[in-house]
Parts: structure tokens; sequence; C-alpha cells
């Protein structure tokens, strides 16, 4: 469950990963069925990115970042910056808009269902203003993850209004859908030559019930699954395979048991050889989390809140660690070879924090170059972030 801001509404507890997250055994290439996209449908549409289209090979850049969480004073915070008048989120993402903007492809994670009309709700069921999609594309994002424990907030018209808006924008979103074609299909990118398909799923509704008739709402963790659309992916034309995965356990830096044997089967799932599952990217927890290269492929465990109010841990204080998190970017350079993995040949974390009280992201390096002290928060940051040994496997902090 996404935790309360300091404005003193109840903690819910954290949820695990549901059972069908247990099993031990890596995947095979014949122990999931394939699915398929035929061309024309809906992820087909979205088969361009806002920097491009196809082009010859050449190496891309790839940044994601964490859970955009607007609580109430969020949206307060963005009435005051648009005068008063409707809503302005795009001074808030200004900070990190240089690292965003300047990469070939900009993945974020939409935790919360949009609502219309001045109808706008903060925790614990949260609807927030669609302005938030146009800030989003401003700042340079081309996709976003929509699967979350807060999916169904508003039922089926919050993911409408949401998939509506980010439409709208221009944003491309996967893991929700307001039709079967589309709640099954990827979001379709391209980059450096490479057809980028976005998958996400979620580990729950917090017990919001999919709407009757229309289990496609939101996808929900389940590994064979996850495989399968990797796979039919895959078979789609897709170079590189994204996995977005809102799991965890909040307030915990180290991943916890369901993170690690996911993560360890997802990435040793293989085709001919080759990983079905080219990069996973994780949110969910509220506060960053470790990176680590398993079984070849790059796992983010947890990115961190991006955007979201004074956060309320499991012990009823106030906890900064809500507004930490980070940015991965990762550049991927084409195959040596036909039908070869594009590898990941730099991996980078850049540090980031919301400062709450003056409502903006903050690149914590680009901050500290100019003489802010925030270097404890970068520091701790760095700490949890290398903790499982990807600083061996040539992850850098970047700038």
């Amino acid at each position: 469950m996404t935790q309360r801001t300091s404005q003193g509404t109840v903690v819910l507890a954290a949820v695990m990963i549901g059972a069908a997250l247990t099993a031990t055994a890596a995947c095979t290439a014949n122990e999931a069925p394939t699915r398929q996209w035929k061309p024309g449908q809906q992820g087909e549409q979205h088969a361009h990115g806002a920097h491009g289209g196809p082009d010859a090979p050449r190496p891309f850049t790839l940044v994601a970042s964490g859970d955009v969480l607007p609580h109430s004073s969020i949206i307060d915070k963005a009435n005051a910056d648009a005068g008063g008048d409707g809503y302005d989120f795009v001074p808030m993402l200004s900070g990190v808009k240089p690292v965003v903007s300047k990469a070939d492809l900009a993945i974020c994670h939409m935790e919360t269902v949009y609502g219309e009309k001045g109808d706008y709700t903060g925790y614990p069921s949260f609807k927030s203003p669609p302005e938030i999609a146009h800030a989003l594309k401003v700042t340079g994002y081309d996709a976003c993850s929509t699967a979350s424990n807060h999916t169904l907030d508003d039922g089926a018209a919050g993911v409408r209004r949401t998939l509506r808006a980010l439409d709208k924008a221009g944003v491309r979103h996967a893991g929700s859908g307001r039709t079967a074609a589309e709640g099954a299909s990827p979001a379709w990118l391209h980059a450096g030559g490479a057809k980028v398909a976005q998958l996400a799923y979620t580990y729950g509704t917090n017990d919001n019930p999919l709407p009757e008739g229309k289990p496609w709402t939101v996808n929900l963790i389940e590994r064979e699954r996850i495989v399968a659309d990797a796979r039919a992916a895959r078979k789609a034309g897709a170079d590189v395979v994204l996995v977005s995965v809102h799991w965890g356990t909040e307030w915990q830096d180290a991943p916890d048991r369901q993170q690690l044997s996911l993560g360890k089967q997802l990435t040793a799932s293989r085709t001919n050889g080759r990983p079905d599952i080219d990069l996973i990217l994780g949110t969910h927890a509220h506060i960053p989390q470790a990176y680590e290269k398993v079984n070849g492929t790059w796992v983010i465990y947890g990115m961190g809140d991006q955007i979201a109010g004074d956060m309320i841990n499991d012990d009823d204080a106030n906890d900064p660690r809500g507004n930490q998190g980070t940015i991965g970017r990762f550049t991927f350079e084409p195959p040596a070879s036909p039908g070869a993995r594009w590898q990941v040949k730099k991996a980078e974390f850049i540090p980031q924090w919301f400062n709450t009280a003056t409502g903006r992201v903050t690149n914590l390096n680009a901050a500290l170059s100019r003489g802010a002290d925030v270097s404890a928060v970068r520091d701790r940051i760095r700490q949890v972030v290398l903790s499982r040994g990807a600083e061996k496997d040539g992850l850098r902090m970047g700038q």
C-alpha cells in the first residue's frame, strides 16, 4: 500500500507479492505459451517514441525514474504554481529535465489515476489532476508504466481518464488498459534503430477488485504471464524488452525475498539462448533500493519516489527516505550479429530528491555542484544503490 503523508491519515501495511511468485525454477524456452500481437493492434499503433522512428542501428540511452505520487500537498503546490488557476506540474520536474530530455528514451512510473473537473484527492484513494501528463511530456518522458496498487482507486473510469490524458499528451503507457487489446499490449517505442517494448505489472490493487468482465484493466504480476508477454513482444519484433514491476516491501532498503526470486527467474528466462527480458525497472517501496546485474541483466529493485509529499513510515514517523530516489540511465549498443542481444555497454544511476519545502525534484549531483549541502543524502542513496555489488559490474554514478 502507498503510505500516508504527514497530514495524519493511518499508515497501511505493506502487501506481499502473491503466491504466484514463489516458484523457484528458472524459465526455459518451452515453459510458457507465446502470446502474439498482430500489426495494427493497440500496441502497434504506438510504434514510435517522441525522439523519432527507426533509423540505422546505433547506441541509444534510456533513462527510467520512480513513482509519481501526488499527495494532497503536491496537488496544492501544483495549483499554486499555476497561480491558483488550474494545475502546473512542469516546475516540479524542471530539475531533472536536463537528464530526461537528453536521453533517447525516457520511462516514468505514473502510480495514480486521474480525476476530472476538480475532483482530485490524495492518500488513500488517489485521483490526480490530468495536467501531470502534460508535465511528464514537457520533461521529456516518452512512456509510463501505469500498473500499481492504486490503478483501481477509481475503478475502470479512473483508468480510462488516465490513459486518455496520457494519449492526449503524447506519452505512451503500459500496464493498464481500456480494452483487452490495450491491456495485453506493450508500449512500443523506437531508439537507435531498435524496436523497444515496455511491459508493466503490479503485485496487487489494494484489494480493489478487477472490474467485472474486464480482467485486462490492470496487469498483475504472474511469472508465467510476464515471460509469455516478453516472448510475444520479441516475436512481434522487439529488439529490447523492458519490464516495469510494482513490487517489494515498503520502507525496506534491501529487496525482499519475492523480488530476489522473481528477478532471478525472469532474467534466467531465455529463448534460443537469448534472454527474453533486457532490463527490469522496479517501483513501489517509496525509497531507493539496490541495482544488481542478475544473470547478465540489470535489475533495479526500486527507484524510490520521484514526486511525493512528506512521507510517514511504518513506525508512524516522518521518513525523509520517502522523498529520495534515483534515475537509472542505460546505454544500449547494437548487437554484434543479426538476432543477437542489444547489450548495455554503460550503466549509471543519478541520485535525486524531492524537496517538499520548495516542491521541486532535485538532481543531487547538480545541486552539489552549485554548492548545496546535500552530500549526506546523495551518499546514502549511493550506498544503498551499490549495496549488492553493482559497482563491480560497472554501475557508476552519473551526473
